[in-house]
């Protein structure tokens, strides 16, 4: 049975890339890297192994793309588009996988993320750093799911 193909791009389209099967793991992350790196209270981060992540631009894919890491994480390397500047990746060394975030995947036509049965998130993780109150059902973690104290 074929794993389904997940397919995201950055705001302009010029950088594309696709993943496939399951993501380790999809959740609302509140951690205040995300939350200034994205300017956003939070993000829906999910995380593939690397031999499912793959650039879909043109070749050579690194003539599009600009690469960045911030001090206090080395070891994870960020991907994004030199034309708009839209982040649409990162690589974790030490774990040696890949972090998409949901907003830049595919839409069908009614604007819902395709394969959301599939990709939908299960969890809030870094909650304590939260900048609002999330009323929903899902757990909420302060740091990974599972891996952390469930304070919600």
């Amino acid at each position: 049975m074929d794993s389904p193909v997940h397919r995201g791009s950055c705001f302009c389209g010029n950088v594309s890339y696709s993943v496939s099967g399951s993501p380790i793991l999809s959740a609302y992350c509140h951690c205040t890297l995300c939350q200034r790196l994205n300017s956003a209270a939070f993000i829906h981060t999910l995380h593939f192994p690397s031999s499912v992540f793959k650039w879909t631009h043109s070749e050579p894919h690194e003539g599009l793309l600009d690469s960045f890491s911030v001090l206090t994480r080395p070891w994870k390397t960020r991907w994004r588009c030199k034309n708009c500047g839209c982040t649409v990746a990162s690589h974790n060394s030490k774990t040696d996988k890949w972090s998409v975030w949901g907003g830049q995947l595919e839409r069908d036509w009614d604007g819902k993320m395709k394969g959301w049965d599939v990709l939908q998130p299960t969890a809030h993780i870094f909650y304590e750093t939260r900048m609002l109150d999330v009323g929903d059902s899902l757990g909420k973690w302060t740091g990974y799911e599972g891996l952390s104290n469930r304070i919600g």
